[in-house]
């Protein structure tokens, strides 16, 4: 099956690629203490998705109106009479994305997301907490997103990282031809692959597209050694009935080698970032679930092998 990526926005190449933060002193992407690298671009449209500005592979501007002063800088940069009055303010049907109104913003409620970074520049901001990776077993871990959607930038920043003798891990969804995998295999120390669903055609409605392929690239990784951990986020009533708990458990358990398995609640703590880019929240009545410890149970007694947290 072919994965087509939309083009990145300004081609920026191999040697450059579009960002959308660095997060330094993460503890959640891999083991010890990392710094986080979130790529744009992302092939999947899940529902419950936290990081909405990944999707797009392109530049955004995101507007907070609780940070507006109402100065009216905006109106008066923006050459294409896309800024309105009120919580909206961008007509994104005008808007080109030059973030001439988020460059002049003195509150910072405009915001540009995403930039070209360089790989020398990426690599600088990331090996300045080597001595934190080297009492704690981290390193650095590339997000989004997903990076292999910018497969070129993403192989440059691991060569570089190897180079340096960083630790790697790589966060993926799993949506990736074939043989970018097997490029990357010997630069990555670790995947945290998802698993959102494996019944696919609940996968496909939830997440916009079948599972096939994440299943064999998962199938792969296992059976190439790769040392992998399999994350699930759980989100009331989309996958979290009884067959999908343990249809996820049968799956993990019959993979090769020694597969772990993190369960991640779902939160909703991205929902404000698809009001400030003028995208409706797909899920606004769906609360965190209750108690994670009945799901964990039933996938112990199936002797998964589960991260706690």
């Amino acid at each position: 099956m072919e994965v087509k990526n939309e083009v990145v926005a300004d081609a920026p190449g191999i040697t450059s690629g579009v960002i959308f933060d660095i997060q330094r002193f993460s503890i959640h992407d891999g083991p010890g203490i990392r710094t986080t690298v979130f790529l744009k671009g992302c092939p999947l449209r899940c529902l419950w998705c936290h990081n909405p500005e990944s999707r797009s592979g392109g530049k955004q501007v995101a507007f907070y109106s609780n940070k507006c002063i109402g100065c009216g800088r905006c109106a008066d940069v923006c050459s294409n009479d896309a800024i309105l009055p009120g919580d909206e303010r961008i007509d994104r049907t005008k808007c080109t994305v030059c973030a001439k109104c988020a460059e002049g913003c003195p509150a910072q409620a405009l915001q540009a997301i995403g930039r070209i970074a360089s790989v020398a520049e990426v690599v600088d901001v990331v090996k300045r907490d080597t001595p934190f990776y080297q009492t704690s077993g981290g390193g650095a871990t590339l997000s989004g997103g997903e990076p292999f959607y910018q497969f070129d930038f993403s192989m440059a920043l691991l060569r570089a990282f190897k180079q340096d003798g960083l630790h790697t891990a790589v966060e993926t969804c799993g949506f990736v031809a074939r043989e970018k995998l097997e490029s990357a295999l010997g630069l990555v120390d670790l995947f945290l692959h998802d698993l959102k669903v494996i019944d696919s055609e609940k996968h496909r409605k939830l997440c916009g597209a079948s599972n096939g392929l994440i299943l064999d690239n998962a199938r792969f990784l296992s059976g190439a050694g790769a040392k992998i951990i399999f994350r699930t986020p759980l989100v009331p009533g989309l996958n979290d009935s009884p067959d999908d708990i343990r249809a996820l458990g049968e799956f993990v358990q019959s993979l090769p080698g020694d597969p772990k398995l993190e369960l991640m609640a779902y939160h909703r703590i991205g929902a404000g970032k698809y009001q400030s880019l003028g995208m409706e929240y797909p899920i606004p009545d769906i609360d965190a679930p209750d108690d994670m410890e009945k799901y964990k149970s039933v996938l112990r007694e199936m002797g998964v092998d589960l991260i706690e947290n």
